[in-house]
């Protein structure tokens, strides 16, 4: 990725919930993921990013997850996403790069 750039960056995770802990680092991560993207399903978020936010929120995601029984997936889709993205089915595709206001 060149600097400046930005791509579309697929973030997921699946946070153990069994304790307290787990559901209130869940709700963490859910809610550092909702300030760089928007969510399209429950652990799922579309996200574009240019390099230093992708590795800035992937910083953040991996200091609130345990390691141990947690985990995060990141997939770097590139600036051509809108080729490689397909949608079906209920809550339509957003377009991630016009404004969010109507």
């Amino acid at each position: 990725m060149e600097v400046g750039e930005s791509i579309l960056v697929i973030i997921t995770y699946d946070v153990n919930t069994e304790t307290l802990a787990g559901r209130k680092r869940l709700r963490k991560v859910a809610k550092q993921c909702v300030n760089y993207g928007q969510r399209v399903q429950n652990s799922v978020f579309e996200c574009i990013l240019d390099n230093a936010k992708a590795v800035e929120v992937k910083n953040i995601l991996c200091k609130i997850i345990d390691k141990n029984t947690d985990s995060l997936r990141f997939y770097y889709l590139g600036n051509n996403y809108k080729n490689k993205v397909e949608h079906v089915g209920a809550k339509p595709s957003i377009d991630l790069e016009s404004p969010l206001v109507i």
